[in-house]
């Protein structure tokens, strides 16, 4: 197997066709890093260049794919390491791999950077899937190679993975009690007008929905502490050129709910058959004792079976009050530390990794322990 580190800027359009062909067939569907998406954020978000491709072939066809980067520093610490190359809307960082390649993709990448002695002391795996067959292959791997392969932080976060009907899921997840109070609140916010929950862009077309996105987005606390896509020049850039390629591409999904035409809530989804990433979603503050983002993700169930998918990745922070409310399976990502091996590499990894669980340790005896749920606030019987 043949390991390329590419230039993004340099990349043809016959690598370009292969990179889609992978994305549509990888044995664990990333939209984060298919061109549509990943192409944009490095042109858009890799302010110091230092983004390359790993681009992994096998007798001439393309079966791995993983952003890389140079870092010199883990954190606050001065230590050179390799790692996928992320930016803050890069949402999952499992690399793409052709079903039947996942190991020897790693396995070759590994080779690769053991050779180099510019790769630092480990390749550190931001945001990757834990529970699918590309971690597995990892694992087993480094098992094998007796490799140090570290899981340094866990997570899970809502996933919602379901054959249910959409209307038999949510009553099958969400207790009677708490669903009254959201019919209640459906009720109140339709004495306000004609509200309607709408797929795709509708007559105004994808330019101006996204507008309408953005400057609805804009307008609530991501706004208010800088956060917002369209506060930054690179963020919107991305937005939209991936919003459009995606379009183009017939794997964006949009849907919003609409009060008399002005949108209270508004959705983002990207679709990568078997799987589907809930991108962005926006409400307007005014309306948020109606709770208009829930009331669109409960409209939004039948996701899977309308676009004939298995799951949906939430794409959220681990805890999320709301969606982990409303979807009940969940997905693992993880923080992965994997050791290069040459140059002495394998005893200065271990001896970082001893400290680095010291550190953990230290910061877990002090950490305040979390004042007992109220019982009231939990009885929703």
């Amino acid at each position: 197997m043949r390991v390329a580190l590419l230039d993004p800027a340099q990349l043809d359009a016959g690598f370009l066709s292969a990179w889609h062909r992978l994305a549509d067939h990888a044995s664990e569907p990333n939209v984060f890093h298919a061109p549509e998406y990943l192409a944009p954020a490095i042109e858009h978000c890799d302010t110091l260049k230092r983004a390359r491709i790993a681009a992994l072939t096998d007798d001439g066809q393309l079966v791995g794919l993983m952003p890389i980067a140079r870092e010199a520093y883990y954190g606050r610490w001065p230590l050179p390491h390799s790692q996928n190359w992320r930016h803050p809307n890069c949402l999952l960082g499992t690399p793409l791999a052709r079903p039947g390649h996942e190991r020897a993709v790693w396995e070759a990448l590994l080779a690769d950077l053991d050779g180099r002695m510019d790769s630092g002391l480990f390749l550190h795996l931001h945001g990757i899937a834990t529970d699918g067959p590309v971690f597995a292959a990892l694992e087993q791997l480094c098992r094998d190679q007796r490799r140090a392969c570290d899981i340094v932080l866990a997570e899970e976060r809502a996933m919602l993975a379901t054959v249910m009907p959409g209307q038999a899921y949510y009553e099958a997840v969400v207790r009677k009690k708490k669903r009254k109070e959201i019919a209640r609140l459906r009720n109140r916010l339709a004495e306000l007008g004609t509200v309607e929950t709408v797929q795709g862009t509708g007559e105004a077309g994808l330019d101006a929905w996204l507008a309408e996105f953005l400057a609805l987005e804009q307008s609530g606390w991501k706004g208010r502490n800088g956060s917002a896509l369209a506060d930054l020049p690179e963020t919107r850039a991305l937005f939209l050129e991936a919003t459009h390629r995606a379009h183009a591409a017939g794997r964006l999904h949009l849907i919003a709910m609409r009060l008399d035409g002005k949108p209270l809530a508004m959705l983002v989804n990207f679709l990568s058959p078997p799987g589907g990433f809930s991108f962005k979603t926006a409400f307007d503050e005014a309306f948020a004792r109606y709770s208009p983002g829930v009331l669109l993700q409960i409209d939004n169930l039948d996701i899977l079976r309308d676009h004939d998918l298995a799951w949906m990745d939430s794409c959220a922070a681990e805890g999320h009050p709301m969606i982990d409310s409303l979807w009940a399976e969940r997905r693992h990502v993880a923080r992965v530390s994997v050791g290069l091996k040459g140059f002495g590499r394998p005893a200065l990894f271990a001896a970082f990794r001893q400290g680095e669980r010291f550190m953990d340790r230290r910061r877990a005896a002090s950490a305040p322990v979390p004042a007992p749920s109220s019982p009231v606030e939990n009885d929703d019987d």
